[in-house]
């Protein structure tokens, strides 16, 4: 059971994952915590006798204990178990649908269709793409995949490996109603506090894991390893979020692009510090540079998670 559980599973679903990414039309778990978190708001905005704070913490407290019951029911199916934990972990995990969506977006880019490198930017970013050029789209790639290395992949496959369909879950629950709820403005601050500072904590120890990762991914592509040991950690804690710094730091740094600066969301102008050596442009070279990273450090994690959990396997 526990080889099947943390070793068999895992490895099944990060197949199907490079193999089929997450089909369009697929149903997709995440679009049902979706609608889920959605009638929340509008009982929480609705009501008259709670804080939106108070709202946003029952939300979190009730959606992790609903979807971690409900996958523990159907983990546990007759029969049928075993299969929908695979699609359950499956569903769960973005390697191959980040790698194809950002060597897509680059592709147009280097064919000059910097109209269409816009639009499909803008489906992975909530900042507003319509006037990048080159280099700012490769910027805002070179983030994003970042952060989605860890939000997306590293972050899933450890709560996948530590505990099951079941944490992983969790875990998603709580990173969707983040990226859902968590804006520090007017609008979202009280309802998505509680979604945010979960998050927080849940993603603490996997973004220095994939910070790490990267870290002996420049290494190994003989790039820039000792920068970004010496300064990853200090350039992080520049940032708001106390995860999203480390992979995005350690990223900037190896690769030697500047990360940060200028962005607008919702119309606003926001300045984000500045990350990796100052003014650095992503060029067609460095943002190849990035895919290959990107694989890299999917296979050291992969490798290694996979290893741990054999070890720890055979121990009991």
């Amino acid at each position: 059971m526990l080889l099947q559980m943390f070793i068999i599973i895992p490895l099944l679903a990060l197949i199907l994952d490079l193999i089929f990414q997450d089909p369009e039309h697929w149903p997709h778990p995440v679009r049902l915590i979706g609608g889920i978190l959605d009638k929340c708001e509008s009982w929480s905005r609705n009501q008259n006798y709670l804080s939106l704070q108070t709202c946003g913490i029952i939300t979190l407290v009730i959606s992790t204990i609903l979807v971690g019951a409900v996958v523990y029911y159907l983990q546990n199916i007759w029969l049928l178990g075993f299969f929908i934990s695979i699609y359950l972990a499956y569903a769960g995990i973005s390697l191959g649908g980040l790698i194809s969506t950002s060597r897509h977006i680059i592709n147009l880019v280097q064919q000059d269709n910097l109209p269409e490198a816009r639009t499909k930017l803008g489906e992975l970013v909530t900042r507003d793409t319509s006037h990048m050029d080159r280099e700012d789209i490769y910027k805002t790639l070179a983030e994003s995949c970042s952060e989605n290395l860890n939000d997306g992949f590293v972050a899933p496959f450890f709560f996948l490996l530590l505990g099951g369909p079941v944490l992983l879950w969790i875990y998603k629950t709580v990173s969707t109603m983040d990226s859902m709820w968590g804006y520090k403005n007017e609008t979202w601050r009280e309802l998505g506090w509680a979604g945010a500072r979960a998050d927080d904590f849940l993603a603490w120890v996997p973004a220095r894991i994939t910070a790490g990762l990267v870290i002996a991914g420049v290494f190994i592509m003989g790039l820039n390893w000792r920068n970004a040991l010496d300064l990853t950690s200090t350039q992080a804690v520049e940032m708001q979020s106390p995860n999203a710094g480390y992979p995005m730091a350690a990223i900037a740094l190896g690769l030697e692009g500047t990360m940060g600066g200028d962005a607008e969301y919702f119309g606003e102008e926001v300045f984000k510090p500045l990350l990796g050596p100052y003014n650095n442009e992503w060029t067609d070279f460095k943002i190849e540079q990035l895919q290959n990273l990107l694989v890299l450090c999917s296979f050291l994690w992969v490798l290694m998670g996979l290893s741990v959990m054999y070890i720890i396997y055979c121990i009991l």
